[in-house]
This record gives C-alpha cells, sequence and structure tokens, in this order.
C-alpha cells in the first residue's frame, strides 16, 4: 500500500509548538512525518467500494499520544517507517490523558496489520480544529492542553503521535480506526505549565 500512497503523492509535516500560561510559544519540532501504509489501506477500502458507504468514515479525525516512541524495542517502532502500524507505547487508559482534559477521548477498536485490537483509547479532534488550507492541503490542529498528559508515571515521556482514520471498513459500533501517519519527537515531559500544540499538514 506504500506504492500506492506515493502515488497520489500523499506527504505530511508536523510543528510542534509548546505554549506557556503568559503567552510565549517555543517551536520543539518541525520536520517531516511518515505517513504510512495505513493511509493506503484506508484510501484503497474507499475506492474500491469494499469498506464504508459514508465518506465521514474515511475523515482523519482523531489522535493518540504515546510515550515509547524512541526505545525501539517493539515490532511497532523498531525502524519509524511506512510499516509503522501503531504507536509503540499509546496511552492505554482516559487516566493517563487526564481527568481534567479537555480532550474528548473515545474507546474504539484498532486495525493492526490486519488485526483488531480492542480497547484503544483515541482522543478525538473537533471540527473546527481542521482545516482547508489549499485545495490539496488540510491542517490538523491538535491541542494537548495544560490538564492533559501530567499523569504519567514519572519515567514516562510524550515522543511519539499518530493520526488515524475514523472508521473506513465500515464496523458498527465501535469503531475500527487505522493509522495514517505518524511521528516520534524528542522526550517531553508534560506539566500543567503549559499546553502542546501540533499543527499537522497533510498533503493529498
Amino acid at each position: 500500500m506504500r506504492n500506492f500512497t506515493e502515488e497520489l503523492g500523499i506527504n505530511g509535516y508536523l510543528t510542534i509548538i509548546k505554549k506557556f500560561k503568559d503567552g510565549t510559544e517555543e517551536t520543539i519540532f518541525d520536520d517531516h512525518n511518515i505517513i504510512v501504509s495505513g493511509m493506503g489501506v484506508g484510501l484503497s477500502y474507499m475506492f474500491n467500494g469494499s469498506g464504508s458507504n459514508t465518506v465521514l468514515d474515511y475523515q482523519i479525525d482523531r489522535f493518540q499520544l504515546g510515550v515509547s516512541g524512541k526505545d525501539g524495542t517493539t515490532p511497532d517502532n523498531s525502524i519509524e517507517t511506512s510499516a509503522t502500524y501503531g504507536l509503540s507505547g499509546p496511552f492505554s487508559s482516559v487516566s493517563q490523558y487526564g481527568t481534567g482534559s479537555n480532550l474528548y477521548i473515545e474507546d474504539a477498536t484498532q486495525i493492526k496489520n490486519s488485526t483488531n485490537v480492542l480497547n484503544q483509547f483515541f482522543a478525538l479532534i473537533p471540527a473546527n480544529k481542521i482545516t482547508r488550507v489549499s485545495d490539496s492541503s488540510v491542517r490538523y490542529t491538535l491541542v494537548v492542553d495544560e490538564e492533559t498528559g501530567n499523569d504519567l508515571d514519572t519515567n514516562l515521556n510524550l515522543n511519539e503521535i499518530g493520526l488515524f482514520m475514523k472508521n473506513p471498513r465500515g464496523d458498527s459500533s465501535p469503531n475500527a480506526s487505522i493509522l495514517t501517519a505518524y511521528r516520534v519527537f524528542n522526550n517531553v515531559r508534560k506539566t500543567s505549565d503549559f499546553s502542546l500544540i501540533f499543527r499537522w499538514t497533510i498533503n493529498f
């Protein structure tokens, strides 16, 4: 499916900004992302008419945060490539996102390497944070507010993120989402002193 996405010319770019309570901002990451094979899988369901009959199910409308993007010890993250099908260490509960978080968290299924994995936790992207910036580009603004991600164990740091397509197979409840884009970044020890803003642009 990688060739399929390459033929379509799909690529992306991610900027991560640390925003402090006084309004000051610090850019901590600014680089390309990895479009993974799940993008091709999801689009093939749509183009072949073999998946959902609802166009909304093909929207990229959710993301996951993770804490093992740098360890390189699991099949998911042995190398950051288009073959990546899941975060190495995604948040595994609502409490990891934070009970005071403004994010809406959905407990759903994830399609991983042709396997269904239940009880995966996704943060939904509000419609007003998805912006068409050109005829072929969409920007996703993911806001991890001051109260999100602060309750991790002391040895855990944020260092990976993934964008997901909602439900390309058209599964009935729960949705079955698939990873479409992925990126690791340097460790961030999240506190209530700042929010993180992920500006993620996908060019179709």
